[in-house]
């Protein structure tokens, strides 16, 4: 399955500019052959928490119109990063895939909202975990956000449903790179599966943003990892690993989920 992933610099508060942004990144970089483009998280609208009470797309409306039409365009999957989106009056921090033919295939609302950034006093949390699907080659991925890499136990359900891809978007900042390093790693191999994490770059004025978008194979091992500007990553994923390690190591086949507490 080839894949690229698109680490970007996110304008806060201007969703026209970030749009253009990522359409002139799909004219640059695709090529006929790519199965899934991945984006960073809060894509249209950055932190600019305190107006995303006005800017906020209103039930994806906008947001998924954009991204269905460049999935139509070029025959892609596109793992739509997030997006500031306001429903029933609260506003979140929404993740949604879309498939190539356009269909809206995945929908996850930020869980866990992060305190550091005083996310909460402007976000509403999720209420839902997230959830396998299908990309439209078959394969059972997820699509997670962010500050929710901390808590394991979000990937775990999926994971133990069959998934063999999760894909975490973010904007995770420079000042805590190591976490974000060392918590890709520690996903894919608790679970046996890629992890492919995409993490926005750049200086907003408030947060200098890590980049150091990455790809983990099933073993811990980094496939690939970008420095911190802008850059696309362009990799094939090798969907047997999967198979291979859950075989050599079986652990949802060994979990005591009886004693867990």
């Amino acid at each position: 399955m080839n894949i690229k992933v698109f680490q970007l610099k996110i304008e806060p508060a201007d969703v026209t500019y970030n749009e253009q942004n990522i359409k002139s990144w799909f004219n640059k970089h695709m090529q006929q052959n790519t199965d899934v483009v991945v984006l960073p998280e809060m894509w249209n609208n950055g932190y600019a928490l305190s107006q995303l009470d006005i800017l906020a797309d209103t039930n994806l409306n906008r947001s998924y119109e954009f991204i269905k039409k460049l999935a139509l365009q070029y025959n892609v999957d596109i793992v739509a990063g997030s997006v500031s989106n306001k429903r029933n009056g609260q506003v979140y921090n929404t993740a949604f895939t879309v498939l190539k033919d356009g269909t809206l295939v995945n929908v996850y609302d930020k869980v866990h909202l992060v305190p550091m950034l005083n996310e909460p006093a402007y976000l509403a949390p999720g209420e839902a975990v997230p959830e396998p699907y299908k990309l439209s080659n078959g394969v059972q991925s997820t699509q997670i956000i962010c500050y929710d890499l901390r808590f394991p136990e979000l990937l775990r359900y999926p994971a133990a449903e069959g998934c063999e891809i999760a894909f975490y978007v973010a904007q995770w900042p420079q000042a805590r790179l190591k976490h974000w390093q060392s918590l890709i790693q520690a996903r894919a191999i608790e679970n046996d599966m890629y992890v492919v994490g995409c993490n926005a770059c750049g200086d907003d004025g408030n947060t200098q943003y890590a980049g150091h978008s990455m790809v983990v194979n099933p073993n811990g091992e980094i496939l690939e990892e970008v420095s911190g500007t802008e850059k696309c990553i362009t990799l094939s994923l090798d969907l047997d690993k999967v198979r291979q390690q859950r075989s050599a190591i079986p652990v949802f086949e060994n979990r005591r989920k009886a004693l867990y507490k």
